[in-house]
């Protein structure tokens, strides 16, 4: 019953994101499942392909609060968690609190600020709190992050650190539209945005409350065993220099449950697993320098090539 619960609501947010960010169904499928997970996703790429248009759609389409962090060199850590000010007319501090204290926070272009102010994230995607001052404060649940970056440019970027990266429970690119897609973007963004029409499908208690059924969803040990499989295979790669930890595994365990609760089903299979490793644990490993005339194979191709290797349960 819960799995119905999942497969609904994750697919009236689907479908509102899909009216504002076309061709893009599978991508937003999988932002939804980190969602569900309770996850956060790294959303790098080009510009002008969607990014923050995916993220505000996602925003508006829960009736949740919101708010967008434009990274850049000169931002402080007290500019994401707060600040203790004095107040003269009560004589006394006052917390006042950062854009992090909200549902979904929109992190855009997180590779343009200081290592120092990006760590500022960590303890908050984490943990789901923020210390400031010694002192301790709980964040919202939901808590969900969206970050952009730009791979591209590296003039005035700080490439985030693999402590950094390994706290976003997916790295997606959305790419180029197909041209059916990028001509609805043409008659779609002619007049107006498609975003100014949106309009909330669900509640942040019922998304909270979907999130929790999730863990329901059944992982025998057959499957449990192909994700244990599969993460030793990267530790043991040669193409890799290093593998990806526990965290991923529980990780992708996660991931997969939530796919298949957004497919209806209250049990994972190993076509769940398979579908959402490349986003989950691409980002998580670093490939061998290779010299030779061929070019670098990218962490996505590596997984996929792991993933084919793994023997898959059958029963």
């Amino acid at each position: 019953m819960y799995a119905e619960v999942i497969s609904k609501l994750a697919g009236a947010v689907e479908e509102n994101v899909a009216r504002a960010v076309y061709g893009k169904n599978e991508q937003i499928r999988l932002i939804v499942a980190a969602l569900l997970c309770r996850g956060h996703v790294l959303l790098d790429d080009i510009p002008g392909t969607g990014k923050t248009t995916l993220a505000k759609a996602l925003a508006k389409s829960v009736s949740a609060d919101s708010k967008r962090i434009q990274f850049t060199p000169d931002l402080l850590p007290s500019d994401i968690t707060g600040v203790n000010y004095f107040n003269q007319k009560t004589s006394e501090f006052v917390f006042r609190r950062g854009p992090v204290f909200t549902n979904i926070l929109l992190a855009d272009e997180i590779n343009r600020t200081t290592p120092r102010t990006q760590s500022a994230l960590l303890e908050c995607m984490g943990e789901h709190q923020a210390t400031v001052d010694g002192v301790t404060y709980p964040l919202d649940d939901p808590f969900f992050v969206i970050a952009t970056q730009n791979p591209i440019e590296s003039q005035g970027t700080f490439p985030l650190p693999e402590a950094q990266t390994d706290r976003f429970l997916m790295k997606l690119s959305l790419g180029y539209p197909d041209h059916e897609a990028e001509k609805r973007v043409l008659t779609g963004y002619g007049a107006a945005s498609p975003l100014e029409a949106l309009t909330a499908v669900c509640t942040k208690d019922e998304l909270r409350r979907a999130a929790d059924m999730t863990r329901n969803i059944t992982v025998s040990e057959p499957i449990k065993d192909y994700i244990v499989n599969i993460a030793d295979a990267t530790r043991k790669s040669e193409r890799l220099r290093l593998g990806v930890s526990p965290r991923a595994s529980l990780a992708l365990m996660n991931a997969s449950r939530a796919y298949a609760g957004i497919l209806g089903r209250d049990y994972v299979i190993p076509d769940d697993v398979k579908h959402v490793a490349v986003p989950v644990l691409s980002h998580r490993v670093i490939t061998r320098s290779q010299n030779t005339i061929r070019l670098t194979d990218t962490n996505e191709q590596v997984i996929e090539a792991i993933v084919d290797t793994v023997r898959a349960p059958v029963d």
